[in-house]
């Protein structure tokens, strides 16, 4: 069972650095390569949307979420494409990281917290005249 876990973990890396391989392949269709870029930046970022220190949410998206969002792109590009991109992805020695994936996660949590001080920020009092 742990074996077959430890498998999975790295077809699961493997597919992270062929879609993003796959982004910036012009073979890849338009509508795959948008999706790729979208799912190897939220993976590849240093930061995740939802914490990891919050139960059962945080690592919700390391289990469900981006399984699912890599199965879907896996499946938009042609298979001999993909092939080639995840041949590519086993000779690769380093793990690149996304900088758009951070800029944009962080902008989400700012964009967050103002939204909730502006709904939540308690209004001054009306000055009668």
């Amino acid at each position: 069972m742990i074996a077959k876990a430890k498998q999975w973990a790295r077809g699961i890396k493997r597919d992270i650095l062929a879609l993003w391989i796959a982004a910036r392949d012009p073979r890849t269709p338009w509508y795959a390569k948008a999706m790729a870029a979208a799912v190897a930046a939220y993976a590849l970022s240093p930061i995740d949307l939802i914490p990891d220190f919050i139960p059962v949410l945080g690592y919700l998206d390391d289990l469900l979420l981006l399984p699912i969002g890599i199965l879907l792109v896996v499946r938009m590009i042609p298979a001999d494409l993909m092939e080639e991109f995840r041949k590519e992805a086993l000779l690769m020695e380093g793990r690149p990281t996304s900088r758009i994936g951070l800029a944009v996660i962080v902008c989400v949590w700012l964009l967050s917290g103002g939204l909730l001080l502006w709904l939540f920020w308690p209004e001054a009092p009306a000055t009668g005249g």
